[in-house]
């Protein structure tokens, strides 16, 4: 691992696409040299000004309270690193969730994004546009299938399987109607709307939210007999993630997704694979399902598929999954937009050379070796798999939340999940020296 001193700040973006320089997977970015937070190494930050104050509070007066953010304020990015609204500087270790694979502000996304905005927007689907059938088709190619229905934010594409299934179900197996079912795993994480919470395990996602849809079944991630077990005929589909993010990082035993896939085809239902946070680069492959050479009746996409710029999500299939919708039976007055599809298409072309995903899976070995130097005492497990990593830290150390603000006090930023578990999931565009440095805020801030 790269000895990287508890006071030294990494180069800033590198690898390709990655923003001002091009910095490589060990180096530093000699070109576009980037200071660390301007707070002194290893103690507090500079206190917040008053701009940045002021905007806080203004979020707590006007908006619902979701989220629960780190008292950061962001104004600007490139790469893997944000600057706040004070000038202090840290490094995203989160990236939007996925969201933002290929780097803030990628250049390749960005050129796409300009040209279309000076072209078209939206049209609606109430007509044709240029981007929309290149889309679909390379989107399509990509994942080795025949046909694209494009949405907008990664629930609404978890919706939109949902309803493919259902009326798969009714249409191609013959399912008695109003008697589809679908099997979820406990643990699950496909986003917050009302028929997609009513599968959740999670009491903070259901608590007075019901009545609740019904049609689904739920059973133990990770254990592919137990979803055997729960095929009736009335069954249409399996619904998973490869790895559970939001449950933190958890990757399933070694040839589970290849015997869910032999189940669901010797049942005759659908294998859906939710890959919104685990696909397009993140594992190391394109498809977190290809680590076992898995593939799924139906990809759901989005996150990374928008380039971090604006919201692109997807169904994907052959034509005798999708082929079941007509004109009426299901739509989104922005989704397939043109602005969307030219980004879409630019992010498809990204990953088309296998250079990102060649890049996660050097360096996830990276990060995962360096997760394993911490203290046995302080770690008590790091899951994950390519750059993405789940780190469970002994609660005595403190809560996830006083971890993730201890960390964003030494200028790198991470979130929490399920108690003392920090996720980390930089951009791909990430350096190695850049993993270590965080690594070592991470000790720092534990220890």
């Amino acid at each position: 691992m790269t000895t990287i001193s508890e006071t030294e700040i990494p180069g800033g973006p590198g690898g390709p696409g990655g923003g001002a320089g091009t910095g490589s997977d060990t180096g530093t970015n000699t070109d576009a040299p980037l200071s660390g937070p301007a707070s002194a190494p290893g103690g507090a930050p500079q206190a917040r000004s008053a701009k940045a104050e002021a905007l806080i509070a203004q979020t707590d007066e006007h908006t619902a309270h979701n989220y629960h953010p780190l008292p950061v304020v962001v104004a600007e990015a490139d790469g893997a690193w944000v600057t706040d609204v004070d000038g202090n500087r840290y490094l995203d270790m989160l990236a939007g969730y996925s969201a933002l694979n290929f780097g803030h502000r990628n250049p390749v996304l960005l050129a796409a994004a300009r040209e279309q905005l000076s072209r078209v927007t939206l049209t609606s689907r109430a007509f044709h546009h240029d981007q929309f059938g290149p889309f679909v088709a390379e989107l399509a190619a990509l994942c080795g299938k025949q046909a694209a229905l494009p949405m907008n934010s990664g629930a609404e594409a978890v919706e939109t399987a949902l309803k493919t299934a259902r009326k798969w179900g009714y249409q191609v197996k013959g399912v008695p109607e109003d008697r589809a079912q679908i099997i979820t795993c406990e643990g699950n994480f496909h986003g917050r709307t009302l028929s997609i919470v009513s599968f959740s395990t999670d009491p903070e996602a259901r608590n007075e939210f019901g009545p609740f849809t019904p049609g689904f079944v739920s059973v133990p991630y990770g254990d592919a007999s137990a979803i055997e077990a729960a095929i009736t005929d009335d069954t249409v589909a399996v619904l998973l993630e490869p790895i559970q993010g939001e449950a933190g990082v958890l990757v399933p035993p070694d040839g589970y997704l290849a015997a869910v896939r032999e189940v669901c085809t010797r049942r005759g239902i659908l294998m859906m694979a939710d890959e919104i946070q685990s696909g397009l680069g993140r594992t190391g492959y394109t498809f977190a399902c290809d680590h076992e050479s898995v593939v799924p009746d139906v990809y759901i996409l989005g996150k990374a598929l928008g380039g971090g710029i604006l919201p692109v999500s997807a169904v994907v299939a052959d034509r005798d999954v999708l082929g079941v919708f007509k004109p009426g039976e299901h739509g989104s007055t922005f989704g397939g937009n043109p602005l969307a599809c030219a980004v879409g298409r630019a992010v498809v072309g990204l990953l088309t050379t296998g250079e990102y995903q060649a890049r996660a899976r050097t360096l996830g070995t990276h990060l995962h070796a360096a997760l394993a130097t911490l203290p046995k005492e302080m770690v008590r497990e790091v899951r994950g798999r390519g750059l993405w990593a789940g780190v469970d830290i002994d609660p005595v150390f403190g809560t996830g939340r006083e971890i993730s603000e201890r960390l964003m006090a030494r200028g790198v930023l991470a979130k929490d999940t399920h108690g003392s578990t920090i996720r980390m999931a930089p951009p791909l565009v990430v350096t190695a020296e850049e993993l270590d440095w965080a690594v070592r805020r991470l000790h720092s801030a534990v220890g």
